[in-house]
């Protein structure tokens, strides 16, 4: 595609070279550039892709997108300054792949929890309802029925289009997908045009990230403040910056609720552990899920289906029948009836919706036992925070790791043993290795006691110094029950 046409759009600062030359592919990584490509120079979080100029005109790109000038230009290569070179690059990318986003309708997902739950069942619910469908998650990327292992919540911008690309060849007509704070603050989903958008929640989180929770809620409402006026934007009411998250857009505002009159209302009627009654705009369903977070997750997947189109009677009946998301509040049952719980919660409100939920359902004299840990080289924060929650909502807590990434595992655990409060001493143990800690869990309980495995939900690898092992809380649980 020619240079000028893929600058459709793109604010320009300066160029240097031939505008109408041919490119043939888009990259941000200098190990992909190749001859007759244009590469952006992005400034990330761990490099800056300016440093890498020399070496990719040596590879033989045609094009340079670049923030700064080169110390050196060679002539026959093609410059291009922008302000913004992830901001650019979105923009290029949807013009290289004739904006695919266009050609079905993508709803983003956007918040600190239910993110997972609320993409994926959107996309099984639309997959149920006879439509192909695509998913963009943190668990995974699907194309209808073929499997793509993700990396990130939100790919890059190019990865993301070229995705959209191959569902559309393969007759998607949806596509659901998450919206991480960081995607939004790195211009990810530039260049994306939404049909929707769904805020779940605000809590902290990703604070080594963006520093500040102010931040953070701002990357979160730029998603809304994109969105075009033939877009919805439905928000969590019962949040308290629900509202706020829409002030400024020019989408069609619209809202769920359980506390109060929402454009969608629900109403916990009944709950158990194998799930929960429910009024929903007046009518009653029993749904498979659980717990109120849940309920929160229901609605907005029903509210966006309406939205776009559907049947409200059709949506709730199809609804009714889905499994919870892969790693989110996912039963394993033992043979002496001990209830594992496995749950991605890794925030303090996420862990504590899901304690409350367990609690909520307790019939008799059923201990609680918590096993969670905090991840390396993320928001510290909230590690004693999350040890103070897990053992005010529980009877036994294990602290262990989670994926230490490259932290030591003990100088994390430490930290999180600052949050428990003296009461719980006795009943707190700390124990480095996750395997041994699911295995105490276990060993501790006894029939009808619920275990909750919390912090690593679907993930099938536990990261440390740099290096994934494999390790799945899922097998190890069911591994410990079959030999307690």
């Amino acid at each position: 595609m020619q240079l000028t046409t893929l600058l459709y759009k793109v604010p320009l600062q300066s160029t240097s070279g031939n505008m109408n030359v041919e490119v043939g592919k888009l990259t941000m990584d200098s190990r992909q550039a190749a001859p007759g490509g244009l590469f952006a120079a992005i400034r990330g979080t761990q490099t800056d892709g300016h440093r890498f100029i020399d070496q990719v005109v040596e590879q033989g790109v045609a094009v340079v997108l670049c923030e700064e000038w080169p110390e050196s230009r060679v002539e026959h290569v093609t410059y291009v300054q922008v302000q913004d070179s992830s901001y650019a690059l979105g923009l290029i990318a949807a013009n290289f792949y004739d904006h695919p986003s266009k050609k079905l309708k993508l709803v983003g997902v956007t918040g600190t929890n239910g993110k997972t739950s609320t993409a994926t069942l959107l996309f099984r619910l639309f997959q149920r309802m006879g439509y192909r469908a695509g998913l963009l998650s943190t668990v995974q990327n699907q194309i209808d029925e073929t499997v793509i292992p993700a990396t990130h919540t939100t790919p890059d911008t190019i990865a993301l289009n070229e995705l959209l690309v191959q569902m559309t060849q393969r007759g998607c007509t949806h596509c659901f997908m998450e919206v991480s704070s960081h995607a939004l603050v790195q211009q990810r989903v530039t260049g994306l045009h939404f049909a929707g958008g769904i805020f779940t929640n605000i809590t902290h989180d990703h604070l080594d990230f963006h520093k500040t929770f102010d931040n953070y809620i701002k990357a979160k409402k730029s998603f809304f403040d994109q969105l075009p006026a033939s877009a919805f934007a439905l928000t969590n009411l019962d949040d308290k910056r629900g509202l706020v998250m829409l002030q400024n857009t020019v989408a069609r505002k619209e809202s769920y609720s359980l506390q109060t009159l929402g454009s969608f209302k629900g109403r916990i009627l009944s709950e158990g552990l194998f799930g929960m009654q429910m009024e929903v705009d007046g009518r009653e369903v029993w749904f498979k899920l659980t717990g109120r977070f849940n309920a929160y997750n229901l609605l907005a997947v029903y509210g966006a289906a309406v939205l776009l189109g559907e049947d409200p009677e059709e949506t709730l009946t199809q609804l009714s029948d889905l499994p919870s998301p892969p790693g989110r509040f996912e039963m394993v049952i033992s043979d002496r009836k001990i209830v594992g719980i496995v749950d991605y919660a890794h925030t303090p409100d996420a862990l504590q919706n899901v304690l409350e939920t367990i609690g909520g359902l307790r019939q008799g004299n059923e201990q609680v036992i918590t096993v969670v840990g905090c991840g390396g080289n993320r928001d510290a924060a909230k590690r004693p925070i999350m040890a103070e929650i897990a053992c005010k909502f529980s009877d036994r807590v294990i602290l262990t790791s989670d994926n230490p990434r490259n932290e030591d595992p003990m100088d994390i655990l430490e930290q999180m043993q600052a949050g428990v409060p003296p009461l719980y001493f006795k009943r707190t143990q700390t124990l480095v290795d996750r395997r041994e800690a699911i295995y105490r869990a276990v060993e501790l309980a006894q029939p009808n006691d619920v275990i909750l495995i919390a912090g690593k939900g679907h993930e099938t690898y536990q990261e440390i110094k740099g290096v994934k092992y494999e390790f799945d809380d899922r097998k190890i649980l069911r591994e410990a029950f079959q030999q307690s």
